[in-house]
């Protein structure tokens, strides 16, 4: 039986770690599936607990030299690492800068510390040294345990040839070896190196952390407490102790604390928080309601139906948390490059040594090159380019009610050329609704009066738009008697002693009613989409109630937006094609582009016949009688009010009963994609450019040689730049947000 769990890691620095670790875990039998993203520093994985149990997971993790934690990193400990991380990049700093000071004016100086330069810059740098330590164990660890270098093993090996020169330097000299003196001391150079990769990790750490805050907004939400009626008395609880139908007492300005049902009470709800809605709904008894949204004015009682991991808001940490552990298609290439990244630029390394050595440079200067060369080479840049972005993204989109459950899925998005979108319910309200009453011979409320007197003892879907038009008018039911119903066309009753007749064309003429006036009414509201109904009474036609399930607010105009952006737009119905053609044009789509008279069970088949003209496509539609073709869909999109996360066949769930978020879907699918390909740019150029100035090309012609403090800086700044890139995009959002204005 399949088994999904997620957990954290620490101690990655790079995407080598990634392909590391994964490499490791995949060893196992018994695994289906894993997902690492090393900007959130999570794992998912997916395997067989019938083969194996989470700690054979977590002791493969530990075997590649990293930490894996089955409770998520809370945010105490970020922050210990972070100012971990600001106190040794502080105090490296300080002792780094004398040792810049002694190597530039060692001239200078007083003689007694000239004499004992080699020692005094030794005592400086160690300390130093020791600020990195995790460099050398974690980076010599993975090369040892598992044969691969990663991040830290160049960063190791670089820092440690300068020291070890230096140290072996001052032993030299302190032995009275004139070949070597205190100007070829590299101690300020392995100090530096340390400095600024812990500054370049300390910013980076800064900048990760906030690609995550749509998530800690999230957690943010959960509210800790509930007050529980029990034992007819008003309790405060953790929240963790409220149980599935405990009543839960809610006052002006809290928190809701779990999902349930309004049993007592009125208010207004600001849901914007989990729908994207800003305008609080109205609730009252036997309204949802949902938990982590704030009540505003009014007080109730509701009853808990979902608790925990179970609630919507629980389920929508969950798929967004999953969506940023995911790796697009577009990761999958760069792992495969940064997996062999780090040993080509250790070759490059050993190379560019060896070739300035023998064709007669010092070593020194060969050594030089050796250190700028590992140290520059920043594989950091190329792991972060693409989780960073699919982090801001997906963080964007649950703050704009847009749920994506995987990077691959929002990659996809951007590729779709054709939409398909269900009829019943996501183009139109799915609940019929009069949309007009003709009278003939009485006025409209007499006739409504009529009609929704014997529907009212119907169970037709028509029947209760007639009714609940009726309750809208404040109309006053009638006594019916002898009420007989006819499935498929009307029923008959009687009314004040009189016989009285409502149902369909067929209907009449059965009955020999005389409807001829009727005709030309009735032929024109079909053709705009409607059902008409005829009522008579005592044999004469007084009028008829035309019915239809309306197309919903902003079909239009997202309709004309996402012309605009995709190639073919589809609608999908069981209706007959002459209704769904009237439909359609109320949407603005075209009538051959209109898919009518299609069971349920056949969805998935048009959905597959689109396919096979190498159509990529979209399907949009309620997420529970349209999954089979949500899932056969390139992209399945389930449109919803937040009930429907739970939906295992959509790729993108969509909180608000909004159409418009289909656009807006991918708006920031198509954003995200350019984005992660602008960080993927300048991550390649930085090492495509780097790399061979690092080794020294430039040098014969210009006489530039790259000094490896220079390298390092540059490195740390890369990783740096990437993830900035990637914040960048929360800008996106208002823009986004005004798409429709």
């Amino acid at each position: 039986m399949a088994k999904k769990i997620n957990f954290s890691i620490t101690g990655m620095h790079c995407a080598s770690c990634v392909n590391s670790i994964e490499t490791e875990i995949k060893k196992l039998d018994g695994i289906k599936k894993i997902n690492i993203n090393f900007a959130s520093a999570k794992a998912f994985v997916e395997f067989d607990e019938n083969k194996l149990k989470d700690e054979d997971i977590f002791k493969a993790v530990e075997k590649a030299g990293y930490l894996a934690e089955k409770e998520d990193i809370d945010q105490r400990k970020k922050e210990k690492e972070i100012k971990s991380l600001k106190i040794r990049f502080i105090i490296s700093l300080i002792l780094s800068i004398p040792l810049m000071y002694f190597a530039m004016t060692s001239a200078f100086l007083p003689k007694i510390l000239i004499k004992h330069m080699g020692f005094i810059q030794l005592i400086l740098a160690t300390p130093v040294i020791f600020m990195g330590y995790e460099f050398f164990t974690r980076g010599i660890f993975a090369l040892y345990k598992t044969k691969r270098a990663n991040m830290d093993t160049l960063i190791a090996i670089g820092v440690s040839a300068a020291y070890i020169y230096s140290l072996v330097s001052v032993i030299q000299i302190w032995l009275g070896n004139e070949s070597f003196s205190h100007q070829n001391l590299y101690f300020e150079i392995a100090a530096f190196l340390i400095t600024f990769i812990l500054l370049g990790r300390y910013l980076e750490a800064i900048a990760k952390g906030k690609t995550s805050q749509a998530i800690k907004k999230l957690m943010g939400l959960k509210p800790k407490f509930a007050i529980v009626i029990r034992d007819q008395k008003e309790i405060e609880i953790p929240i963790t102790d409220v149980l599935i139908n405990d009543i839960i007492v809610v006052r002006p300005g809290e928190k809701i604390p779990v999902d349930g049902i309004i049993i007592d009470g009125h208010s207004s709800v600001d849901e914007s928080m989990i729908t994207g809605e800003s305008i609080p709904i109205e609730k009252v008894k036997d309204s949802n309601v949902i938990g982590g949204t704030i009540n505003k004015t009014g007080s109730f009682n509701f009853k808990a139906l979902k608790i925990g991991k179970d609630t919507v808001l629980s389920q929508i940490i969950k798929l967004v948390e999953e969506a940023q552990t995911s790796k697009a298609p577009i990761q999958k290439q760069v792992d495969f490059i940064a997996s062999y990244f780090v040993p080509i630029v250790l070759i490059v390394a050993i190379f560019s040594f060896c070739l300035w050595f023998f064709l007669g440079s010092t070593f020194i200067f060969s050594l030089t090159i050796f250190i700028s060369v590992l140290i520059i080479a920043c594989p950091c840049a190329l792991g972060l380019a693409t989780p960073t972005a699919i982090m801001v993204g997906t963080g964007m989109g649950a703050e704009l009610g847009i749920l994506i459950k995987s990077a691959e899925s929002l990659q996809k998005l951007k590729n779709i050329n054709a939409i398909v979108f269900d009829k019943t319910g996501t183009l139109t309200e799915g609940k019929p609704k009069v949309t007009n009453i003709i009278p003939y011979s009485i006025k409209k409320t007499e006739i409504l009066t009529y009609a929704a007197s014997i529907e009212k003892k119907s169970l037709h879907p028509l029947a209760d738009a007639i009714v609940e038009k009726a309750r809208e008018e404040k109309i006053s039911f009638k006594e019916v008697l002898n009420f007989e119903e006819f499935s498929g066309k009307g029923a008959k009753a009687t009314i004040d002693n009189e016989e009285v007749l409502i149902g369909n064309k067929n209907f009449m003429l059965e009955n020999n009613i005389d409807i001829s006036n009727a005709n030309l009414d009735i032929d024109h509201l079909m053709n705009e989409g409607n059902t008409t109904l005829l009522v008579v009474v005592n044999k004469k036609l007084l009028g008829l109630i035309a019915i239809a399930d309306v197309v919903k607010k902003h079909v239009k105009q997202a309709m004309i937006k996402l012309q605009g952006i995709v190639d073919h737009i589809y609608m999908m119905t069981g209706d007959n094609k002459k209704t769904a053609e009237a439909i359609g044009i109320k949407a603005k789509i075209e009538y051959h582009d209109i898919i009518a008279e299609v069971l349920p069970q056949d969805k998935a088949n048009e959905i597959k016949k689109l396919q096979a003209k190498n159509i990529s496509v979209a399907m949009v539609g309620d997420g529970i009688n349209d999954a089979p073709a949500l899932a056969q869909s390139d992209v399945g999109i389930a449109i919803g009010r937040g009930t429907d996360v739970a939906i295992e066949s959509a790729d993108i769930v969509l909180m608000k009963d909004d159409i418009r978020d289909v656009y807006r879907a991918i708006l920031l699918s198509k954003f995200v994609i350019r984005k992660i390909r602008q960080n993927l740019f300048w991550a390649f150029i930085y090492n495509t450019a780097a790399i061979p100035i690092a080794a020294g090309i430039l040098y014969p012609f210009t006489g530039f040689l790259l000094n490896p403090m220079v390298a390092a800086i540059a490195m740390a700044f890369s990783s740096v730049s990437v993830v900035t890139n990637s914040l960048f995009m929360k800008r996106y959002k208002k823009k986004i947000i005004k798409s429709f204005n």
